[in-house]
């Protein structure tokens, strides 16, 4: 079952990438500029740890989420990716975040998948991301879900895969483009609990 999810996984994130990567902002040297450099010991190869048990939901994401990064001024509600839509037919919507189907809920223990546009107003910001910036999921109960910043990867493969499985310890992936061609990577950040 994990082959089938890891190869269902890859389609399914590189055609995720080529439809925001079309519908994103191209990004000016000035913006990536100041980003912080992944460490040595993080790589795709780690990205997920490989004794990880499986997600522990994979029930859609409920109303009422919402990703804040005060100093990148995100600041957008979390709905439900869907495949069809944003991979497919490649509409997906703008003035949202979406939770990667299939990963886990943030707060459930594993490795919870967003992502958005990199346009004004969405994740664009997000290449301004530094170790040490604050996150915070809001759920529909009003409980706030704090997490730091811990890896900035600007350059991401577009093939690689790695980031989306699931995690055995708790943690956000937030994805945006960096391009709008195919093989333009991805622009990753990693936030743990805080």
């Amino acid at each position: 079952m994990r082959r089938w999810f890891v190869a269902f996984a890859g389609v399914l994130v590189l055609a995720l990438g080529v439809a925001l990567l079309a519908m994103g902002e191209r990004p000016r040297a000035e913006a990536v500029a100041p980003l912080v450099m992944p460490t040595a010991g993080a790589t795709a190869s780690n990205a997920a740890d490989s004794s990880a048990s499986p997600v522990p939901t994979v029930r859609p994401i409920g109303d009422g989420y919402r990703i804040q990064i005060p100093r990148l001024a995100i600041d957008l509600p979390i709905a439900e990716g869907d495949v069809e839509r944003d991979v497919v037919v490649q509409q997906t919507p703008e003035s949202f975040a979406f939770h990667l189907p299939g990963t886990a809920i943030p707060g459930m223990g594993s490795n919870t998948y967003i992502y958005a546009h990199a346009r004004r107003g969405m994740f664009l910001t997000l290449w301004n991301a530094r170790a040490g910036d604050q996150v915070v999921i809001s759920t529909p109960d009003g409980v706030a879900l704090k997490y730091v910043v811990a890896e900035v990867h600007p350059r991401v493969p577009p093939e690689d895969t790695s980031w989306i499985l699931p995690t055995s310890s708790e943690r956000l992936t937030l994805q945006t483009s960096t391009g709008p061609n195919r093989d333009d990577p991805r622009f990753v950040v990693i936030a743990v609990p805080a």
